[in-house]
């Protein structure tokens, strides 16, 4: 299972609050699986260069064709900036059909707890998956 680790791209203020924003992804074909982590690397590559971005972290479990992202930012509108800037919005416009599920989940944490880790973004997500189910 491939993972990046979480990286710090901005150092927060401390003080600071971070918007956390966890997904779960899943392809709808395995045949989609390179494709999709392909582009998976170049808005990784985005988001380390996005105004606003604390740090971010992706794991890819390509056998079950799931991808798993974590970022920290400094406010929702910097999330927004950075989905609506390239190349992550043509990424996620060519995707799209390929998708059986996405599952997005936002919280809000003092900077000083970041990075969040894995086993709370993914609790967070099952909560939100159930919710809506």
């Amino acid at each position: 299972m491939p993972k990046l680790p979480w990286t710090t791209i901005n150092p927060a203020d401390p003080t600071a609050e971070a918007v956390v924003m966890a997904s779960r992804l899943e392809v709808r074909s395995l045949r989609h699986v390179p494709r999709f982590f392909w582009l998976s690397l170049v808005s990784w590559r985005q988001a380390r260069r996005s105004p606003g971005a604390f740090g971010a972290s992706l794991i890819a479990q390509l056998g079950r064709g799931v991808f798993w992202t974590l970022s920290a930012w400094e406010s929702r509108e910097a999330v927004y900036a950075y989905a609506k800037a390239e190349p992550h919005n043509s990424i996620m416009r060519r995707l799209r059909p390929t998708m059986r599920e996405s599952q997005f989940v936002f919280w809000t944490v003092p900077a000083e707890r970041l990075p969040v880790s894995w086993e709370d973004a993914r609790a967070r997500l099952a909560e939100e998956r159930a919710r809506q189910s």
